[in-house]
């Protein structure tokens, strides 16, 4: 029972062995965190629509609770830009930005994506989201980085442009560009160049002027700290609100509240779609990350634990007014080289948080929204790969197809449309490759029991056995283009007598496969051309076995390829240089 609730609540299990080393090592990383956290959450909060107070909610209560039931000892969980941007997607079409019910639909929207991902865990379906391939994850990133990053140029630019797609967005821009405020635009594009130079070139600097690398690297990503804190006093000084540069106003002063999301039926239907995506996306981004972290101690995450931990952070930000979270590459990754050693790191990083949101609030009073902006654009534009597209043409082109259809139609006509195509793309492709397995027709490599594609290798082979190796397991969609390849191959063959099927690579053969092997079988019959099976896998052989098929066998099943060669073969023809199947007569 005890090992049983340790599972379900893996604080029970890594709390036992919990000292101060660790004690230690995770307050030390909770620090760099929180400072980092601060501006980054005010940031996205903004980036989904939403006040700056419920960034720093969404990542309180969410990461306590992914500490009690998550299983990577690295992740940090909180507000991320991908999510923030479907936030803002997906609640901007139920709801005016700026309302009482955007912010109900926001809550709303972390509901039923934590009911969502909790749903999953418990009936042990993390798979499923293996359906999101790599890919398409990649494709969607890199143009949500771009949408981002073109949706905070406003607030660099002090205009009030709108928009959800690329064309939207640069159209509106483009139409406000005359009522650019050049105050904002001088204090945007400053924090802009000093976050780049702060992530690439202070560091360098720090340690050639003599400092340790764990200080030059705890003052670098203090960076947005320091553009946080001159933009803001400069707003101060000079009272530069009044000269309409736009700030971020008074942030409520308090621990986060207790709220209760929208749960009318109309709402639900509405956010329910978006509430699969983003749970789905969200819960791909935070396994890789968990996994990646994992294996470098050579610790191990259960996926379908992790729905559950980031499930219950989703549900606890609902009802403490945040908005739907998940793992973060960056926060995860100052984390780690922090050296967090257990989930503790994160509840100590909420506890900073808290504080920061009951004291330190009134001290962003003057905090410009286009500083806010600077951090967004600089921390999104990382995320920008457009080498996918280069790669992903020279390795396969179906998975070229996938990545630039994602690309393409999440800049032309918005996230959930891009991301969903993007999974349709790859189901199809996938079944479109399947539907036509790799069949390789192979011969004896001369003085061994092997055999090899002819069209790869010298090869012994008798013109009276067609042997094939099957690369694929067999299933309804590929079934039948089996059955025609190896038709035509008899009927256009040379006095074939035989037909051996290679079943190595074989995994399974469901029903309609069946069917069609025994139809197959049945042709061949009338034909007068034995078939046969060799190397069947245990598992395949147990289902033939409960089906007609191998008491109506025209041939046998043999063990190995080459026990099928000794058997059948009685002309074989001297080694050859490989040829083309359609070649061979």
């Amino acid at each position: 029972m005890i090992d049983r609730l340790r599972k379900f609540v893996p604080v029970l299990d890594w709390g036992r062995t919990y000292d101060g080393a660790a004690f230690s090592n995770d307050l030390v990383a909770a620090v760099i965190v929180t400072i980092m956290l601060i501006p980054q959450s005010l940031a996205y909060a903004l980036l989904a629509g939403l006040p700056p107070e419920a960034g720093i909610y969404a990542s309180i209560v969410p990461i306590i609770l992914y500490a009690i039931f998550g299983t990577s000892r690295a992740l940090a969980v909180g507000p991320v830009a991908v999510v923030s941007l479907l936030t803002a997607s997906a609640v901007g079409q139920v709801a005016e930005q700026g309302t009482a019910g955007y912010v109900v639909a926001a809550l709303t929207l972390a509901l039923l994506s934590g009911g969502f991902l909790l749903t999953l865990g418990i009936l042990r379906l993390g798979f499923l989201a293996n359906f999101l391939s790599h890919p398409v994850i990649a494709g969607f990133i890199t143009a949500s980085g771009i949408l981002i990053a073109c949706s905070q140029l406003k607030h660099v630019l002090g205009v009030d442009a709108g928009g959800h797609t690329l064309p939207e967005m640069l159209g509106s821009l483009a139409a406000h560009l005359g009522e650019t405020n050049p105050i904002t635009l001088a204090i945007g594009t400053a924090a802009i160049a000093f976050l780049f130079w702060a992530r690439k070139g202070l560091k360098p600097s720090l340690r050639n002027m003599g400092l340790g690398p764990k200080v030059s690297d705890l003052i670098t990503k203090a960076g947005p700290i320091a553009a946080v804190v001159a933009t803001t006093l400069v707003a101060w000084y000079f009272s530069l609100n009044e000269r309409g540069l736009s700030i971020v106003g008074e942030v409520p002063q308090s621990l986060p509240p207790l709220t209760m999301p929208g749960l009318e039926p109309d709402l639900i239907a509405a956010l329910a779609v978006p509430a699969v995506l983003i749970s789905i996306i969200g819960f791909v981004e935070s396994v890789s990350v968990a996994q990646t972290f994992a294996a470098k101690k050579r610790q191990r995450i259960d996926p379908d634990q992790e729905l559950i931990g980031l499930g219950a952070a989703n549900i606890g930000a609902a009802f403490t007014g945040g908005y739907p979270v998940t793992g973060g590459f960056s926060r995860s990754v100052v984390n780690f080289d922090a050296g967090a050693e257990t989930p503790a790191a994160g509840a100590y990083t909420a506890v900073g948080l808290a504080i920061a949101a009951v004291a330190l609030t009134p001290l962003i009073y003057f905090l410009p929204k286009a500083t806010l902006a600077a951090t967004i654009i600089v921390a999104v534009l990382s995320l920008v790969d457009l080498s996918i597209l280069k790669k992903t043409w020279n390795y396969s082109k179906s998975d070229f197809s996938a990545v630039a259809a994602t690309i393409l139609l999440t800049l032309l006509l918005g996230v959930e449309i891009g991301v969903a195509t993007g999974v349709a793309i790859s189901v199809l492709m996938h079944l479109y490759k399947t539907s036509r397995p790799h069949v390789a027709e192979i011969g004896l490599v001369p003085g061994t029991q092997h055999f090899r594609n002819i069209n790869r290798y010298k090869v012994e082979t008798d013109p009276s056995v067609l042997m094939l190796r099957v690369d694929e397991s067999l299933y309804f969609a590929n079934a039948r283009f089996l059955e025609n390849l190896i038709l035509v191959r008899v009927t256009e063959g040379c006095g074939i007598r035989n037909v051996v099927l290679m079943f190595s690579a074989v995994n399974a053969v469901d029903y309609s496969a069946l069917e069609s092997l025994e139809a197959l079988n049945d042709r061949l019959r009338d034909m007068g051309v034995g078939f046969h099976l060799s190397e069947v896998k245990g598992p395949v052989m147990d289902r033939l076995k409960t089906a007609h098929l191998l008491q109506h066998l025209n041939g046998r099943v043999f063990l190995s390829q080459y026990a099928a060669w000794t058997a059948l073969a009685d002309r074989p023809s001297e080694p050859h240089e490989p040829v083309m199947a359609d070649e061979m007569c």
